[in-house]
């Protein structure tokens, strides 16, 4: 049986953090502001997993009004996320990814994402897809990050 889900995130960039995107420190002058470490990407694949899992989203296992959790690295809780499909039997087919953001740009880094997502998820990096994208000048604050994920599950 195959399942599929959707997961949607988005910070703004603020000076004085780390750009932290699936796992790894990206180079850039500024970081995404949120309650943990602001990682769009961990967040959007976590929801696609709780997604096809039929399970509420990450706000509900990891509430940003519980002081415990504030500054949390998202690689703990795409962990969290995989002991749960684990639990119910199932394994990840692919994941597809697309990370919206004007700057920096994406490309020069998607392999160095895919290696640490693939260690994060316990797959392959022929599974991982990572694409970025701009807004091509729509947006004229170009102040954020934003990721779509879409991931396919099978029950083992």
């Amino acid at each position: 049986m195959f399942k599929t889900g959707i997961g949607f995130d988005i910070h703004k960039f603020k000076k004085g953090r780390k750009f932290i995107i699936g796992g790894i420190e990206i180079p850039y002058e500024k970081g995404l502001v949120g309650h943990s470490d602001g990682d769009v990407l961990i967040h959007a694949i976590s929801d696609a997993i709780l997604g096809a899992l039929g399970k509420p989203d990450i706000g509900y296992y990891f509430p940003d009004t519980d002081p415990k959790l504030k500054g949390i690295e998202s690689k703990k809780i795409l962990k969290k996320v995989i002991e749960f499909l684990k639990e119910d039997e199932y394994e990840i087919a692919n994941i597809d990814n697309v990370i919206i953001c004007e700057k920096p740009k994406i490309l020069p880094f998607s392999d160095l994402i895919k290696e640490s997502l693939s260690k994060i998820l316990g797959v392959e990096k022929e599974k991982i897809g990572i694409k970025g994208k701009t807004t091509e000048g729509i947006d004229k604050y170009r102040d954020f990050c934003a990721c779509i994920s879409i991931v396919s599950i099978f029950k083992k």
